[in-house]
């Protein structure tokens, strides 16, 4: 939850483990907000260390704790190794590889991480997550490679965390990559001493998939509203017809998402002239444009689905063993294991590969004079001229990469230790690749727009709806009509980046939409 007033314009993000929303992520991960653990955290924490400390001195089996883990699960640990075993854990499971991920998703996994422990059940001692906060106030960032998460816990990636938190690995400070235990100290901070169980909770849950989930379901929502604004500036331009948006239609056959769709495609095209479909060019358009409503409907229900999946992952207890003050138990526990929500992204992501298709046969409808009514191409000098021709290669190949893309990861489970961790979920590749195609599907809607944009230049409307409008003259100020043929990958990335990318943009369709009594985004 947010906190304000921290004289920076940016609300301090307070952390209670249960009410961390996608605004409090992206504040945090993109755009440097302070972290602040809730009041309450410390005397929960306490507690529930109290219990862990319990079952050591009474020698009680615990997965984990007194015992190792995986399939050594059955070995006794000498009380006098508890400590160093912490550390051995972090150490022994720091395997990840490759490209070391973007500083937002690792603001947003340690952010996850704080978040799970702050709730209660990890057994931590508390000057661990306290030691997460001041790294994120002081943007010292460990460097996560990008591969080595199952979906059975993020471990060998939040393993390289732990060894910041002791003063080893590497961490990006100030720019620079150093040693962990230089940045700390540059930063003005000191690594901690792990005590039993603190390298096993520091390495378990999974705040990888859970923040960069929270940030890419982030941006679906807004890349959703943006495709439902592009596809109103398309409408402008093909003249489409809107007695498929009627309320009677629809009602007939209630489908998941798609009265939200329509309801937003209507305030969108509210005054101007479509909202009449006697002012329609044709009596039936292409599915593309006639059924983007049921299109956009189903993402914004397979959003919803992810949205539901997520909220316990980023605000629950992913530890195993769990920690149970009441009773003064340490029980086992499956709560790591994150099938639903590894389901939900495959499923969102399927979703967005529909949207991406659609918006790409909307623009090869706007080339098509025999379909759209307009110059071939949408250009002004006739056949001698590419025109935007050419861009339908790009379009499709932006389509290609996010079908590619798409395929499901859930169902294809990876085992870890032999016997015990026989199933998996790959919960943070499906997050991870989630992201990807978020980049993908914001230059494709930009195609779209560009060429959308040209068509109502080219039918030249005696009125266009508030969305479009908007999204036109933000167009025409950054890209100008089509004349001669000319480079239009440069007018794309200015679209896809200056506009569909700009939060003012974003802001002020999110209030039209606001205005018109029409949900602008979608869980938070």
């Amino acid at each position: 939850m947010t906190d304000p007033g921290t004289g920076t314009g940016i609300p301090e993000v307070v952390v209670d483990g249960r009410t961390l929303s996608y605004d409090d992520v992206v504040a945090v991960a993109r755009h440097g907000a302070r972290v602040a653990l809730a009041d309450e955290v410390s005397p929960r924490l306490e507690r529930e260390r109290a219990v862990v400390e319990d079952i050591v001195d009474r020698q009680v089996p615990t997965y984990g704790l007194t015992t190792g883990l995986g399939t050594r699960s059955s070995y006794a640990l000498p009380r006098a190794e508890l400590a160093e075993f912490s550390v051995r854990t972090v150490r022994g499971r720091a395997n990840a590889v490759g490209a070391p991920l973007p500083v937002p998703v690792v603001r947003a996994a340690v952010l996850a991480r704080v978040n799970g422990i702050a709730g209660g059940g990890s057994g931590v001692r508390p000057e661990i997550p306290g030691l997460l906060v001041a790294m994120l106030n002081a943007r010292v960032h460990p460097v996560i490679p990008e591969t080595g998460s199952i979906g059975a816990s993020d471990l060998c990636q939040l393993a390289h965390v732990g060894l910041v938190v002791i003063g080893e690995g590497r961490a990006e400070f100030g720019g620079e990559v150093l040693d962990g235990a230089t940045a700390l100290r540059r930063a003005g901070l000191a690594p901690a001493a792990l005590g039993p169980k603190d390298g096993h909770v520091l390495c378990s849950a999974s705040p990888l998939a859970a923040g960069l989930g929270a940030l890419a379901l982030h941006e679906a929502t807004a890349l959703l509203a943006l495709a439902q604004a592009v596809t109103a500036l398309t409408y402008e331009g093909f003249r489409a017809n809107t007695s498929p948006l009627d309320a009677r239609v629809l009602g007939l056959r209630p489908a998941p998402g798609q009265s939200r769709a329509t309801r937003e495609l209507l305030a969108l095209l509210a005054g101007g002239e479509l909202g009449d479909p006697r002012n329609a060019r044709r009596v039936q358009d292409p599915v593309s444009l006639r059924c983007a409503a049921q299109v956009h409907g189903a993402a914004y229900a397979a959003l919803d689905f992810a949205g539901a999946a997520l909220d316990p992952e980023l605000n629950g207890c992913g530890d195993n063993p769990v920690v149970l003050p009441d009773s003064g138990e340490i029980l086992s526990s499956g709560n790591f294991h994150t099938p639903a929500l590894a389901l939900a992204l495959d499923t969102l992501a399927l979703a967005l590969t529909q949207t991406a298709a659609v918006s790409a046969e909307r623009m090869r409808r706007l080339l098509d004079p025999a379909v759209s009514g307009l110059p071939a191409n949408l250009s002004p000098y006739g056949p001698e001229r590419s025109g935007f021709a050419p861009l339908t290669k790009t379009a499709q190949a932006l389509v290609a990469e996010i079908r590619m893309l798409s395929v499901p990861v859930s169902t294809d489970p990876r085992h870890g230790a032999d016997a015990v961790e026989d199933d998996s979920t790959n919960a943070a590749l499906g997050a991870r690749r989630l992201a990807t195609i978020l980049a993908r599907l914001r230059p494709l809607l930009a195609v779209e727009a560009v060429v959308a944009a040209q068509a109502v230049d080219l039918a030249g409307p005696a009125s266009l709806g508030h969305g479009p409008r908007l999204l036109h003259r933000a167009i025409r100020a950054a890209v100008p009509r089509l004349e001669d043929d000319r480079p239009c990958g440069v007018d794309v990335e200015a679209v896809s980046d200056g506009i569909l990318g700009s939060d003012d943009v974003r802001g002020a369709l999110r209030a039209l939409l606001e205005e018109s009594s029409v949900p602008a985004g979608g869980t938070s």
